[in-house]
């Protein structure tokens, strides 16, 4: 039996799309490759940008398209006394501290927080973030695809929020916390996500549990190379005919689709995916045009 665990973990802002169904197949595939598990998280940290009813149509879109999840979908609304905990015990032990800073003074100083706060000693927490204090930046990692990736270095020095003024928890803070609760042992997921890596494998240092491995995909994009995302309003996928759409997004990923694709059932085609599946036929490329 594998020990590998795999997840995907979308934000109920909106309707699958072309770009979030190459993010769930990528991680389904890598982790059935692997005789291992899948799982689905629901990421409703920020009420605001929610969509109400996104988290079922997303969890029917998938099941539409024949990925089936393992264990019970986590919904992060559900951990928020996980997240104040640990962010409680980081202020009693000096690794967390309150920040006044806003966003406005921090671009007016460059665009990146400068530890301003970091020895004040702020002790009430109205109208403050929490930050995490980084005393080792992490300026590189490595991905299972793209070998070393750097991030710039007045990025990974940043002192970063856990949580927010407005008292959302942080989406760092969450994801690294819940992963380690639900023993995954690698996060794949699209190449915007790469720039806060430096900052989860700090939370993963902190706590001193050991760290994901990463395999970031590539972007699927629009003809002026922006990403297909829910904010730019990347059209939803077909719920009711999944298949050609789901042999897209297999092609997107490298595959080489046989011919007789069209009369396979989607289970079929799911399970030659997971046989034939590997990370050499992945594009190198972090952005591949859409073909939407």
């Amino acid at each position: 039996m594998s020990t590998y665990i795999g997840r995907f973990a979308p934000s109920p802002s909106g309707p699958l799309h072309f770009g979030s169904l190459v993010a769930a197949l990528g991680s389904y595939f890598q982790a059935k490759s692997q005789n291992g598990q899948w799982l689905v998280r629901m990421e409703d940290l920020d009420p605001p940008r929610e969509m109400p009813g996104a988290a079922n149509l997303i969890l029917s879109t998938l099941e539409s398209y024949g990925l089936h999840w393992d264990q019970s979908v986590v919904y992060q609304s559900q951990r928020h006394q996980r997240y104040q905990e640990q962010i409680a015990t980081w202020l009693q032990t000096g690794h967390a501290y309150y920040c006044q800073c806003t966003r406005k003074q921090i671009k007016q100083s460059g665009g990146f927080y400068l530890g301003t706060c970091r020895e004040k000693a702020i002790k009430s927490s109205e109208n403050c973030s929490i930050r995490l204090k980084v005393n080792e930046a992490i300026s590189q990692f490595y991905d299972n695809k793209h070998g070393t990736i750097q991030i710039p270095q007045q990025l990974a020095q940043e002192d970063f929020i856990i949580k927010r003024r407005d008292g959302l928890f942080a989406y760092n803070l969450a994801v690294v916390l819940d992963d380690i609760d639900q023993g995954v042992t690698q996060v794949v997921r699209g190449a915007d996500l790469i720039e806060p890596t430096g900052r989860q494998i700090n939370l993963y240092r902190t706590l001193q549990q050991p760290e994901v491995s990463y395999i970031h995909l590539p972007l699927a994009v629009d003809t002026q190379g922006n990403k297909l995302s829910k904010q730019n309003h990347a059209p939803a996928v077909d719920i009711k005919h999944p298949k050609h759409t789901l042999i897209q997004v297999m092609r997107f990923l490298g595959f080489i689709i046989p011919n007789d694709f069209e009369s396979a059932s989607i289970d079929q085609i799911l399970q030659w995916g997971c046989q034939n599946w590997t990370l050499a036929q992945l594009p190198n490329s972090l952005k591949v045009d859409s073909p939407f």
